[in-house]
């Protein structure tokens, strides 16, 4: 084969790489039940096609073509390991004895496949920072350097998180399938829960100098759009719509300087307009489902602010009803926060104030910096700049995001 032919097969090696490894490391793992030995037979099947692709042509199912060579390098490597521990000789066999016509593999149970990974990498025996790794790593792709510089941590602490993770997954047995029906509200949950941990990190980046990270929130958004795919439950449809619905603000949410532009002082033109239309199409459908939880209602309430020509023209009281059921389906300190804000700018800054106060006083959020900052506005919004300036302050002394205490500072600055 001339080098022209050979640089279009290279071209075609990539792009099948692109779009198809991570489907085929999902059936690599069920056909061989092992992580490392299926990420092995991945690069070991794309190894053999670049050498041999080029002499016999790409066949006309690449993707199957690929499991079928990953497949046979890993017995091969299991045999060589046979040679010191003769049961890998038996392993070896039983992979090898297994009626398996890869290369007629259809779609549909490729995509099974990849969903039994996705439960896998989120069940609830892993702590939740395994999850995320695992999900990143084996699902999405990413590098384990990325998933570390994302998460500011040393990619040493990142990769040893990732082996345990592995390793009890392997020694508890997990098995590698789709819950059932019963299991499978609670199993969803966590699966839920880790993609929404991924896109609030590039969403509301927790520390460093970037407000957002667009990496880490388009791979969330990519992640839920897979699981609607394979899963259309109603809260599946839910967080992706509260992710599309957030996701269409990113650009509206930093100044040219990085600095952090608030919901109510954005300009709205720099919305999503296309990310809005098809996250309020999947809030209408979750909600009209009657099984919704606490994903889709976030999304309604992003869908009011979305449908709001400026803030003075929020729905606010509306937005006060979808907290009140909110509370209801997923009690906790940070929806009676929002909640307080909300009722505050239907009813005035005391009666959010009053709300806030009794949340402090009785010890929730008093390390969130976000509870003295909207204490400090409603104060500030009541003319009393002496008790703004304190918890501004308070705020202040708490932020770890660099754009935030730069926003904090300002509105100290403000007050005079």
């Amino acid at each position: 084969m001339g080098e022209p032919a050979a640089e279009q097969v290279q071209e075609k090696v990539d792009a099948v790489y692109r779009s198809e490894s991570r489907r085929i490391l999902a059936t690599l793992i069920r056909l061989l039940g092992d992580f490392e030995l299926a990420e092995d037979a991945l690069h070991d099947a794309f190894g053999t096609a670049l050498e041999r692709w080029p002499k016999e042509g790409v066949p006309a199912n690449p993707r199957g073509w690929l499991i079928t060579a990953g497949r046979f390098k890993a017995i091969d490597a299991i045999r060589r390991r046979a040679r010191f521990d003769a049961s890998q000789a038996t392993i070896a066999e039983q992979l090898e004895g297994e009626v398996c016509e890869i290369a007629n593999l259809d779609s549909e149970s490729i995509e099974d496949d990849r969903l039994r990974l996705i439960f896998t990498c989120c069940h609830p025996a892993l702590v939740p920072d395994a999850r995320v790794a695992l999900t990143l790593r084996e699902v999405c792709g990413l590098t384990t350097e990325e998933i570390a510089h994302a998460f500011l941590i040393a990619p040493s602490t990142l990769a040893k998180r990732i082996v345990r993770a592995k390793a009890k997954i392997r020694d508890a047995h997990i098995p590698y399938q789709v819950p059932s029906a019963d299991e499978l509200p609670d199993r969803l949950a966590a699966v839920l829960q880790v993609i929404y941990l991924v896109f609030n990190e590039g969403y509301s980046a927790s520390s460093g100098e970037s407000v957002t990270r667009s990496d880490l929130s388009g791979e969330a958004v990519r992640l839920g759009r897979l699981l609607a795919q394979l899963l259309p439950e109603p809260e599946v449809m839910g967080l992706l719509a509260l992710m599309l619905l957030q996701e269409s603000r990113r650009v509206a949410r930093t100044s040219p300087t990085g600095d952090l532009i608030l919901l109510e002082d954005q300009d709205r033109a720099l919305w999503n307009r296309d990310q809005i239309a098809e996250g309020k199409g999947l809030v209408e459908k979750a909600l009209s489902s009657r099984r919704f939880g606490a994903y889709t209602l976030q999304a309604a309430i992003a869908a009011v602010h979305a449908d709001a020509s400026d803030a003075a023209a929020t729905d606010w009281a509306r937005i006060v009803r979808f907290y009140d059921v909110l509370l209801r389906v997923h009690p906790s300190p940070v929806v009676e926060l929002n909640r307080a804000v909300a009722l505050a700018m239907r009813d005035g800054p005391d009666a959010g104030l009053a709300l806030i106060d009794a949340l402090l006083a009785r010890g929730d959020l008093t390390d969130y910096h976000w509870t003295h900052s909207a204490r400090a506005d409603l104060w500030r919004r009541k003319g009393s700049m002496a008790k703004a300036r304190t918890s501004y302050e308070m705020a202040l002394t708490l932020a770890r995001q660099e754009a935030e205490k730069r926003f904090l500072e300002r509105r100290l600055a403000e007050l005079g």
